[in-house]
This record gives structure tokens, C-alpha cells and sequence, in this order.
């Protein structure tokens, strides 16, 4: 798998459940703006990678704003750094590249089978790859992002496709193998007090861990009154992992592009109204327990 990631507190976790997992093999890993700019969610997949030892991993950083929108980013969320919390040493590695969109598609070329794309930020480098090269060689992309029935950053929209709703349209109309995995699961994923303690009890990674999950549990406490934060991005991560931890339905996904009430909507058509092409499986359920309990293995796997 390739993962391309924004982080970010769940993209950090993410990332660490992919490279603990040994049913998979993390090719590389792709960054774009989205929690923060892309030099800071950068610097940060390369810190991660360089806690666990793990700086076998290439890095390349990739789109540093949206395709035609403005550039936001969620530092209301993840902080100035984009992985506020623990402290982590500034970054003693370099990406591997500055062209996401040409080391995916090497990667992609070497790997000699199918290449899953796992894609936890906004979608721009995963459309402008479909552009440029189309879908050889990539069996499916995975990605968390959108939802059926509700927003978390605009009462209409997630972030990841808000942000860049005419890349995600062009991802979904691709004709590529898509899962959504979206805020309907993964706001059942909540990190809470007693896995924190589970993770601390792991070990120096996990210890980590539950220390991101503090900070980020500020924001989700404040907007939501949850006690813990949803751990997103890892839930697209186990769907690769432990298929059968996430259950989904082929449906009709249209992103919404015209509308600013409703940017970046993804209208699913759960109930089969409309008759248009199913162009996407979407996440429906979750088993929770079994997510936590493969989350805490993994990572305390990684010492």
C-alpha cells in the first residue's frame, strides 16, 4: 500500500498502525496540505517514521493547496504544529521526493502487483495521479473522507473532501475501486480514557500515542462533549488490515461542488433513489471493540 496522509494526530496514528501491520507493506508514504501546511504535515510524517525506526519508508511530499479553492488548514484541531501534544525532535531526515504524483506512480510501476492507495487528507495528489496516469497498476483506493449524514466541519461537509471537493469529484468518477470510509464509522472510533491507559501500558510508542489523543480529545470534549477523540484515519488504515472490522455497502457517491451551503457534500444514495452507476463502497458499520483491541496489539507491537 501507498499511504498518502496530511498529519495530523489520526494520520499519525495511522500511519503507525499500516508500518506495525504485517499483513501489509507500506511502499512509501505521500504527503498534501490539510491539518496543516504541507511543510509541517511533511516534517511530521518523517517524525513519525523516525520514532519507530522505520525511515525505510520513503516519504514525498506532494500538493501544497487544493486544486482551484483556497488553502485551509486545521490548525483548530491539531494545533500550530499539526501534531501538538508530545514533543517529537524536529526532523533529522528529507522527503525522498517533491513530486508525490511521480514517486506514486515508480512505486506503483516497481511493485510488480496491484498497489492499494490508502488516502486520509484531502484528495488533490490522488486526482492529479488518476490524471497523469490513470488507474494501472492501483487496485483500489481506500480513503477516509466524507458521510452519509453529517459534517464535521461545516454542518454539510467533512473536512478531507470540503477542502478539495473537485479532486474528490474526480476521484469518485474515476472508474477506480473506491471505499469510503467516512465520519458514519469512524465517529464510532472514539479514543477514550481506558484504551489511553491500555496504550500507555504498551510501551514507549503507545505512551505516544495516548499523549496525541489528550491533545486532540481538547477539541472533540469542546464541540462534541465526547470524552476521547475519533481516531479516523486509522479505521481506513484497519479496513486494509481486517476487512471485516468495517462493513460497507456499493452505492452512488456525488460530490457536490456548485452549492457553498453544501461544498463538498458527499450525497450517498443509500436507498438506491436515484438509478445512477454504484461507484463506491461505503462504510455502514464498525465493529468498535475489535478495532480498539487490533489498534492497541499493533501498536504495542512497535515497542
Amino acid at each position: 500500500m501507498i499511504l498518502d496522509c496530511d498529519p495530523g494526530h489520526d494520520d499519525a496514528i495511522a500511519l503507525l498502525l499500516a508500518v506495525a501491520s504485517p499483513e501489509v507493506e507500506v511502499l512509501g508514504v505521500t504527503t498534501t496540505y490539510g491539518n496543516q501546511t504541507l511543510e509541517k504535515t511533511t516534517a511530521n510524517a518523517l517524525r513519525v517514521l523516525e520514532l519507530v525506526r522505520r525511515t525505510d519508508v520513503p516519504v514525498a511530499s506532494g500538493a501544497a493547496c487544493p486544486l482551484q479553492r483556497d488553502f485551509v488548514v486545521a490548525a483548530h484541531v491539531h494545533g500550530e504544529s499539526g501534531l501538538d501534544g508530545p514533543v517529537l525532535p524536529p526532523a533529522r531526515t528529507a522527503p525522498a521526493s517533491t513530486d508525490a504524483t511521480g514517486f506514486t506512480a515508480e512505486l506503483v510501476r516497481v511493485a510488480g502487483r496491484p498497489v492499494t492507495l490508502v488516502a486520509t487528507g484531502p484528495l488533490t495528489n490522488v486526482a492529479r495521479y488518476l490524471e497523469e496516469h490513470g488507474t494501472r497498476g492501483v487496485e483500489r483506493l481506500v480513503l477516509m473522507g466524507g458521510a452519509i449524514a453529517e459534517g464535521n466541519h461545516t454542518p454539510a461537509a467533512e473536512f478531507n473532501v470540503w477542502c478539495d471537493p473537485e479532486a474528490a469529484r474526480r476521484v469518485f468518477e474515476s472508474g477506480l475501486d473506491v471505499t469510503m470510509v467516512g465520519l458514519d464509522v469512524t465517529h464510532r472510533a472514539v479514543l477514550g480514557p481506558a484504551d489511553e491507559e491500555r496504550l500507555r501500558a504498551s510501551g514507549r510508542v503507545g505512551a505516544f500515542v495516548a499523549e496525541l489523543n489528550v491533545f486532540f480529545t481538547r477539541f472533540h470534549r469542546e464541540t462534541y462533549g465526547w470524552d476521547g477523540a475519533p481516531i479516523h484515519d486509522a479505521v481506513a488504515v484497519a479496513r486494509v488490515i481486517r476487512p471485516e472490522l468495517v462493513g460497507t455497502r456499493l452505492r452512488n457517491v456525488e460530490i457536490e461542488t456548485e452549492s457553498e451551503l453544501c461544498r463538498g457534500r458527499t450525497v450517498v444514495d443509500l436507498w438506491n433513489r436515484t438509478g445512477r452507476p454504484k461507484n463506491a463502497h461505503v462504510a455502514v458499520e464498525l465493529d468498535s471493540e475489535a478495532f480498539f483491541d487490533l489498534l492497541v496489539e499493533r501498536i504495542a507491537a512497535l515497542g
